[in-house]
């Protein structure tokens, strides 16, 4: 079952600590079962709710994971190797569209921002006890939310969209609870959750976001919070229509206890409107706890790390009061930075907006033209359903092309693989495309999001 090593300790922390060594270490490898408890606590010498004490402490670590009658085995992806640290080689001369990175030709200045933000520093230092956040930063931030119909709540600033997600599920769920996630979706956050001992449940999605069956039978399962991402959904581009947004919200409606939270990473670089699934058209909040959180990364630098969150009370003064005891806050002069990118670069948006429209465009009409389906609704990437992921990332790295297998991003969902389009200029996805098709073959096309 675990080859030549075996399992040692007396206390559950014991057995737990010796297990994810032997993982770490490469001793136990991904999939591996684990002995039934009664059949360790006998080799070991110990009570089975000793050993059952330890595989807690083990799924909640994200070590490994259980399934009922089959058993617990290790993870096939522990959560010490992260699903964006399995790259991709990129030989010489090849196309890297796998990253999922904005067109840094895109990004604004950040020099002029910073010199005003250090200014600001310069003329009142930061010091311990000073207030947490900036100012011009909340009111800027409350604007926007306001006029995109967000629900009215509280502030708080965070280090990305990860982090805020991170700090406000570990302060209303506890290990072994159920998160409904789109699938595919976020590989960082399909990360995170068994690192929290949290449990996915997957929910499919289309073009329009998620499926409100799919998110009805995860519900009805137990999720205990569900994330959505609004637009620019990370891998399909998926974004919320006020249909969808309607439909979902009376699925949400009948599990008003559920924490929702609405992940607007896309909030600056997409033209696509906010929809909300906190609070419908007439003002009427769909669930009692939730939290919209737009981040810096795409639209000003992934090296940004900040985040706005809009939240219900007692979600907010969760997270901040989590928040003073480890980071304490956010940087002052990055609050104040990005401030000034966000007061400053309005006009500049809208057109890094077109841009990213123009290019998946220009990829979507060349893979149509070869008959070949793929999904890119919004954001930086285009999400093409395919057969065979390795083969077809192998194939186009041969080829001069090289993007991310679909199994970073998926649960559940059927293969694909996602095609960063932020930097593609338009007169090369005719070549793409062509190339792809040819990979394909025959099954080009035949292959679907749900």
């Amino acid at each position: 079952m675990l080859g030549d090593y075996r399992i040692k300790g007396r206390r559950a922390s014991e057995i737990a600590a010796d297990v994810e060594q032997a993982v770490g270490a490469g001793l136990l490898q991904p999939g591996a079962a684990l002995p039934p408890l009664r059949e360790l606590a006998d080799e070991l010498g110990v009570n089975p709710n000793t050993v059952a004490a330890a595989y807690r402490l083990l799924r909640d670590r994200g070590v490994i994971e259980t399934a009922g009658r089959k058993g617990s085995h290790i993870r096939h992806r522990p959560v010490t190797t992260p699903r964006d640290q399995v790259r991709i080689p990129v030989p010489p001369g090849a196309r890297d569209l796998s990253g999922g990175n904005p067109d840094t030709a895109l990004l604004p200045p950040l020099a002029p921002a910073f010199a005003v933000a250090a200014a600001a520093g310069d003329r009142e230092p930061v010091l311990y006890g000073h207030s947490p956040t900036d100012p011009g930063l909340l009111e800027l931030a409350r604007a926007s939310f306001r006029a995109d119909g967000a629900p009215e709540g509280e502030l708080a600033v965070c280090s990305g969209s990860l982090d805020a997600i991170e700090r406000v599920l570990t302060t209303r769920l506890r290990p072994g609870d159920t998160v409904a996630v789109e699938d595919p979706g976020w590989g960082s956050l399909l990360d995170l959750l068994p690192a929290l001992g949290l449990r996915p449940a997957p929910v499919a999605l289309d073009d329009q976001g998620p499926l409100p069956g799919s998110l009805a039978e995860a519900l009805a399962a137990g999720a205990r919070a569900v994330v959505v991402t609004v637009r620019a959904q990370n891998p399909t581009g998926a974004a919320l229509t006020p249909g969808r947004a309607a439909e979902l919200r009376e699925v949400l409606a009948a599990h008003p206890e559920v924490v929702l939270i609405e992940d607007d990473h896309g909030y600056g670089m997409v033209d696509q409107p906010y929809c909300s699934l906190a609070v419908g058209p007439a003002g009427a909040v769909t669930v009692r706890r939730w939290a919209v959180i737009r981040s810096a990364a795409k639209a000003y630098g992934p090296d940004l790390r900040l985040a706005v969150m809009c939240g219900e009370r007692d979600v907010v003064d969760r997270v901040l009061g989590r928040q003073r005891l480890d980071t304490g806050w956010v940087s002052l002069l990055l609050q104040r930075a990005v401030a000034e990118l966000w007061r400053t670069d309005a006009a500049p948006v809208r057109k890094v907006a077109a841009v990213y429209r123009e290019r998946r465009d220009a990829l979507l009409a060349a893979l149509a033209g070869q008959g070949i389906a793929a999904h890119g609704e919004s954001g930086l990437n285009v999400w093409v359903p395919v057969p065979d992921e390795s083969g077809v990332v192998a194939a186009l790295m041969q080829r001069g092309w090289v993007v991310a297998p679909g199994a970073r991003f998926r649960l559940q969902a059927p293969p694909g693989v996602r095609i960063t389009a932020a930097a593609m200029r338009p007169e090369e996805a005719p070549r793409l495309a062509s190339d792809l098709a040819a990979v394909l073959g025959s099954a080009a096309g035949r292959s679907r999001l749900t």
